[in-house]
């Protein structure tokens, strides 16, 4: 019988409801209807992993979301949310029950530019303000989330540095097409100068004295790769080393599925309880070949984090190369070559 490694990495969207009204995402438009959404009991079904993501939608509009969090401690080490920090007090609130909870405040911009993509007046004022209340309280795994788009590159460099300057994590995205954010259009046009951007922010991370940033410095040369155009530098294993819990228990590869391509789940916690059975069953292996020659050339740190982990040497010979240039004065080395690990030469093509 075929061995199936456990997943690593698992991510829990809660909700698909959100008070946001972001350009590059119309998950607003689809809320789930609140007393159909996944429970805590559900949540139990799962199995252990090194890292969990709670996501949305907007997490913090779960009023249960503190017994959520508290499952999900008894599931992994480190649990992460993604937020708006729309909902200011409730995360200060759940970070006093959960101290070694981390938080990723959503933040597009500064203030005009954030406001204007994430439609709400006054986020960024909330997300930075209840960011500085969480510094303040000892929390150590917090930060900003950037997802770039058409014209906001530029005030990415501005929030990096706003962010090396208080002492907390920066985590990159570039948007994408999927059934999760409703959206066929997130198509970036001025590549030329997005891409320089990236490139400007890879040399940044490159001259910090934590590893952790050059490794973020690979992962954002995988954007520029991604942006481009291009296959994916590492392989995608949705499904085998990750996967994602939708509100109604449908569990997928990933969010970033759209139906034009493909999108089949693996299975429901709901219909089939034993997270293993699904896992080992027949439908789950169906899906990981359907990944194998998955047409998208995503590059998500929720798919990109987990195999940069498993195959550990490339991204880290990557580093030290470009380590040791940036010592020297020299720019980054953007070679994004294709590393060659097994994967199906079909994918992303």
């Amino acid at each position: 019988m075929l061995q199936i490694p456990q997943p690593t990495d698992m991510c829990i969207i809660t909700t698909y409801r959100c008070p946001m009204r972001c350009k590059m995402c119309n998950i607003w438009e689809h809320p789930t209807e609140k007393s159909k959404e996944i429970t805590p009991e559900e949540i139990k079904r799962l199995p252990r992993v090194k890292f969990i993501n709670l996501t949305g939608g907007e997490p913090f509009i779960r009023e249960d979301l503190d017994k959520i969090a508290e499952v999900c401690f008894t599931k992994s080490p480190r649990v992460v949310i993604s937020t708006s920090g729309w909902f200011e007090d409730r995360v200060i609130a759940l970070a006093k029950q959960f101290p070694e909870i981390g938080i990723r405040i959503s933040i597009e911009g500064l203030s005009c530019k954030n406001d204007e993509l994430r439609g709400r007046p006054g986020g960024f004022d909330k997300g930075l303000r209840t960011l500085l209340t969480l510094k303040d309280m000892g929390l150590r795994d917090i930060g900003f989330g950037c997802t770039v788009s058409n014209n906001n590159s530029a005030d990415m460099l501005s929030l990096y540095q706003l962010s090396k300057s208080l002492g907390l994590e920066f985590a990159t995205a570039a948007f994408h097409n999927s059934y999760y954010f409703h959206k066929d259009d997130n198509v970036i046009t001025n590549k030329e100068e997005v891409c320089g951007n990236f490139e400007k922010l890879v040399n940044m991370q490159l001259k910090e004295n934590r590893p952790k940033s050059w490794f973020r410095a690979f992962f954002n040369m995988g954007l520029i790769n991604y942006i481009e155009g291009n296959r994916r530098m590492l392989p995608c294993e949705a499904g085998l080393v990750n996967f994602f819990v939708e509100p109604y228990g449908d569990v997928y590869p990933c969010n970033g599925l759209e139906k034009r391509y493909w999108k089949e789940s693996m299975g429901n916690i709901r219909e089939t309880p034993s997270f293993q059975e699904i896992w080992e069953g027949e439908q789950a292996q169906k899906i990981r070949e359907m990944v194998r020659k998955c047409p998208k050339n995503c590059w998500m740190v929720g798919t990109a984090s987990p195999v940069m982990k498993k195959y550990l040497k490339h991204p880290l010979k990557w580093a030290l190369k470009n380590k040791i240039r940036s010592l020297q004065g020299q720019p980054a080395c953007l070679d994004k070559c294709r590393y060659d690990v097994g994967q199906d030469p079909d994918q992303a093509i």
